[in-house]
């Protein structure tokens, strides 16, 4: 497994694309609401990327067809923009990419359409704050896989499980490098984290069972007992003292970490 450190000067470009994505993801918000369809938070996110100077991520890798991935209620990852429409009551992952200056970032975040069950907020909650304890586990001298049973951990206590069939992703000069970060497993193994290194940490977490399908279109991840599912991504820097999350606009910034 080849891991590659990030200089100052990378980490630096890495936070200008990150915060693109963070500003696109804060605008997006606004426009999710009843009514919207897919294909209209798509076709804003591209114009605004392009009007930066930016490329899409996403579009074309793989032979994806779109700039963002768009999962509603019980689709996973991966979903395809298009002409639905968004209702009262559901949920949608967006997921996000960008390459700037020859580097990318890549972030992710549930939101509510309208007024949504309890039972939905509690899953969105859970999948926030299962993030939130994986990311606090990215410090120097830690395992990897110190990340993914923090949240396998915190997510099963809430009687919710994780998604086993995708994870997160190390990310720099390319959109998917080493290392793979899974959402579960027992801590204390594989490489220890360093300063340099740049991770994007993105917990799926299903309501009811981890298992997962793939539809007829190739790419959109459906959960098999079709119960909602959230996605939840920031892309860190592992730094000398702690982490950096670089997918969050300054003025977002928590105080000491999470």
């Amino acid at each position: 497994m080849m891991l590659e450190m990030k200089s100052a000067a990378e980490i630096s470009l890495m936070r200008a694309a990150g915060q693109l994505v963070a500003e696109i993801l804060a605008r997006l918000e606004e426009r999710i609401k009843p009514g919207a369809t897919t294909a209209d938070l798509n076709r804003l996110a591209e114009r605004y990327i392009y009007q930066k100077g930016a490329q899409p991520a996403f579009k074309g890798y793989r032979g994806f067809p779109a700039t963002l991935c768009t999962s509603v209620n019980e689709h996973v990852v991966h979903g395809i923009p298009g002409a639905r429409v968004l209702n009262e009551g559901d949920i949608i992952s967006i997921d996000c990419g960008v390459q700037l200056n020859g580097f990318y970032g890549d972030a992710a975040w549930t939101f509510a359409v309208g007024h949504i069950s309890e039972e939905k907020r509690n899953l969105l909650d859970v999948g926030e704050q299962s993030l939130q304890k994986g990311i606090a586990k990215a410090t120097v001298g830690n395992r990897l896989s110190d990340i993914s049973a923090a949240i396998q951990r915190y997510v099963e206590e809430k009687g919710m499980s994780v998604v086993r069939d995708y994870t997160g992703h190390g990310i720099g000069r390319q959109l998917h490098e080493s290392p793979e970060i899974r959402n579960f497993g027992r801590p204390g193994r594989g490489p220890r984290l360093t300063k340099g290194m740049v991770l994007a940490i993105e917990p799926m977490v299903n309501l009811g069972t981890h298992h997962v399908d793939t539809e007829e279109d190739g790419w959109t991840v459906t959960t098999r007992d079709r119960m909602p599912s959230a996605h939840f991504e920031h892309t860190i820097a592992v730094t000398e003292t702690g982490y950096e999350i670089l997918t969050l606009l300054p003025e977002l910034l928590p105080k000491g970490g999470y």
